[in-house]
Parts: C-alpha cells; structure tokens; sequence
C-alpha cells in the first residue's frame, strides 16, 4: 500500500512566481524523496517603491512514503508501525 505525505512550503524569488515554485520544489528535492506533485495555493509579493522586489509562492508538495523503511522498522521492532 503507498501512502503518500504531503508538505506545505513558502518559495522565493526575486525573479517572478514561476521561479519561486521551481525554488521550493528545488530546495525540498534536496531532502525529500519521491516528489510526484506540486499544488500551488497561493501567490504574494513583497513590494517597495511601487515595484515587486520578491515573489512568494505558497505550495503543497506531495511525496510517496518510503515503504522500504517501514518494514525495515517492522523487522527490527518486532512493532507494525502507525500508518500516517
């Protein structure tokens, strides 16, 4: 059975919106496995002078569980793990 987490994140840039997803999906590939969607919820800017000087991009980020370590933690315990 896959279960799958999901994880929300705040990405930023100074370029533009797009940019500050690819920043979030980016920053969290480098800790998280198993990336299989991205959902983007909400967009902000922070603005000085009357220009845009930072986009934000708030994002839900879906990723498989590692099922190899649940029966890992199964064998090893004896225990059948809480599912999330």
């Amino acid at each position: 059975m896959e279960v799958v987490k999901v994880v929300e994140l705040v990405g930023q840039s100074k370029k533009d919106w797009f940019d500050a997803v690819e920043q979030a999906v980016t920053e969290a590939a480098r800790t998280i496995d198993n990336i299989s969607g991205v959902e983007v919820y909400n967009l902000t800017a922070n603005v000085q002078d009357g220009k845009i000087v930072e986009w934000k991009a708030n994002v839900k980020l879906a990723f498989a569980v590692d099922n190899s370590r649940r029966n890992s933690t199964r064998q090893a315990s004896g225990r059948v793990p809480a599912q999330v």
